[in-house]
């Protein structure tokens, strides 16, 4: 790919596996890859959990959008984004603007999976029932999700080199 090649930009719920599809995606397309909430935490000082403690959602999403343009700027990357970052509609035209979105979406059942062992949500920290919890966050977020994509991929199920391998092919060259 050319470096005038669009930004590939990950989106999908929390489990869905943006940073582990993103990070093998950069090796194999020979980019540069970010995770948008290691750069925020990279460049706070501090966990997620806590500038949601600290200054709430509303805080936190007033910062994702901030690291969001910043790495906009950078070209020929992959960046793996947060599930809640297209709530926003200021990070959805940054997103569908001079990138190729995939959508990585999963089952509930496989989301709720890949995320029980994690203490690093905060969404689900607070929450009593993760599973109600993450159904409602995909309900909510699922046609924002869909309003950004220029392919979808489900990953349920998938091993990590299938899931690469769809995304090669629906990337334009």
């Amino acid at each position: 790919m050319s470096s005038n090649s669009p930004n590939v930009v990950l989106v999908g719920p929390m489990g869905s596996g943006k940073t582990s599809v993103g990070r093998r995606l950069a090796c194999v397309l020979k980019r540069d890859f970010f995770d948008l909430d290691f750069e925020i935490v990279a460049r706070t000082g501090v966990a997620i959990d806590h500038i949601f403690d600290v200054e709430g959602e509303q805080g936190f999403r007033k910062r994702e959008t901030q690291m969001l343009a910043d790495l906009c700027e950078i070209k020929n990357i992959v960046i793996a984004t947060g599930g809640g970052v297209v709530i926003k509609a200021e990070n959805r035209e940054m997103i569908k603007h001079n990138s190729y979105v995939v959508y990585l979406s999963s089952t509930v059942e496989q989301l709720l999976k890949r995320t029980m062992n994690s203490k690093s949500r905060p969404l689900l920290e607070q929450s009593s029932n993760r599973e109600k919890t993450i159904r409602d966050l995909v309900s909510k977020r699922e046609s924002l999700y869909q309003e950004v994509a220029d392919a979808m991929i489900d990953t349920t199920g998938k091993k990590l080199y299938a899931i690469i391998n769809e995304i090669k092919k629906a990337i334009p060259v």
